[in-house]
């Protein structure tokens, strides 16, 4: 289902979750899955631990043929189920806590700083996600795991076409073998000499504790290179674009910087970009919003029509960054919410504060309407946002 406009979800949720909000549907791949529309349900979903991640399990409810997935790697993050998840979470969220952002504030900052240095320094109109949205969060989580930045067109490409649900499943396997060589020769070289960074250090940690595990970190590196640049560049263009169609919101912004937290998380809340990252597989029969879902069946938690339940927010379809809408799903909810959470939420806010105080001028040099959104993709974001300042 498509959204309405740049803004909205698509129509049906507010039908859905009025009328049937536990239903069944059926999948691209023809699979039935059940879906959930209500806030509260969602949350139930995922904090349940009778709700599988488990990606590689034939019967997860995929919306697309994720078969060469399932064999290229090892279980990720992302489909772990206890026991493994617990301790292969704590082995790495230490990297994404609150402390360790903050001393990578002033880094952000630099990298904010050029990114607008070389957006203003282009032939208007110029293109803010080749600019901004894309080359920063690329270069912060490339520094962050160790990952040549020189290589990003590479990985961007790849991890695009894996991204688009319009890719065919030619294509989608040979974008993840391309990615999978690439980051296995690079752990390969780290393992030799293992660097001062996150990935240099899974390395030393493992040899710690004597739990050396290569495909193990290859399939980190593949999760935290995708998630950590996709999404947040999607966020910064959308968010550029409805602040700035919403003048009354971007006035109290720079009329109050202390905001920009809060408008960050309504933005996350407003756009929920990564709706279907909420997905699972029940193991044991279980009751979700009065409905019995049995074990074996898929749930897709819609966590876009979640976070824009009447039930839990007034005015739901309104963007209102005084809102404080922290409990929000836009980031998932339970044992895999979003590991790098925090670092998304900084990025945005060194974006907003700094763009629009260095370019007060900045609109959007195109219809809203006629710009050209990521429709088809498992990300919802922008392909292109042309932007003028003069």
């Amino acid at each position: 289902m498509e959204r309405r406009c740049p803004y909205a979800p698509p129509a049906e949720y507010d039908r859905i979750r009025a009328e049937n909000p536990v239903s069944q549907v059926e999948l691209p791949t023809g699979k039935r899955a059940w879906v959930l529309t209500r806030h509260e349900d969602v949350r139930a979903m995922l904090a349940d631990p009778r709700f599988s991640s488990d990606r590689a399990n034939p019967q997860f409810p995929a919306l697309v043929d994720n078969t060469r997935m399932r064999e290229a790697f090892k279980p990720s993050l992302i489909s772990m189920d206890p026991p493994e998840h617990g301790p292969a979470r704590r082995a790495v969220v230490g990297e994404f806590t609150v402390r360790r952002m903050e001393a990578l504030r002033p880094r952000i900052q630099e990298i904010v700083d050029q990114a607008i240095d070389d957006l203003l320094a282009a032939e208007e109109p110029a293109d803010l996600v080749t600019h901004l949205s894309l080359p920063v969060p690329s270069l912060v989580i490339c520094e962050l795991l160790g990952v040549p930045y020189a290589d990003h067109e590479f990985f961007q490409q790849h991890s695009g076409r894996l991204l688009s649900r319009e890719t065919t499943p030619e294509d989608r396997r040979h974008a993840v073998d391309q990615l999978t060589g690439y980051l296995d020769k690079l752990i390969v070289e780290k393992e030799a000499a293992p660097t001062d960074d996150l990935l240099g250090r899974q390395i030393v940690k493992q040899r710690e504790d004597n739990n050396v595990d290569h495909e193990a970190l290859v399939s980190l590196a593949f999760l935290l290179l995708i998630a950590g640049h996709e999404t947040t560049a999607n966020m910064i263009s959308l968010g550029v674009v409805a602040l700035l169609e919403h003048p009354e919101q971007l006035k109290l912004l720079r009329d109050d910087p202390g905001l920009t937290l809060s408008a960050v998380e309504e933005l996350l809340r407003y756009f929920t970009i990564a709706e279907l990252a909420t997905t699972r597989l029940a193991t044991e029969d279980v009751e979700i919003g009065g409905v019995l879902i049995k074990a074996g069946e898929g749930v897709i938690g819609l966590s876009n029509s979640a976070n824009h339940d009447p039930a839990a927010y007034e005015r739901p379809d309104e963007l209102d960054i005084a809102r404080g809408a922290r409990n929000h799903v836009a980031f998932g909810f339970g044992a895999h919410q979003c590991l790098g959470q925090n670092l998304a939420r900084m990025e945005l806010q060194i974006v907003f504060d700094t763009l629009f105080r260095r370019v007060p001028s900045l609109r959007i040099a195109r219809p809203v309407d006629e710009l050209d959104y990521k429709r088809n993709s498992t990300v919802y974001g922008l392909h292109s946002l042309p932007v003028a300042w003069t």
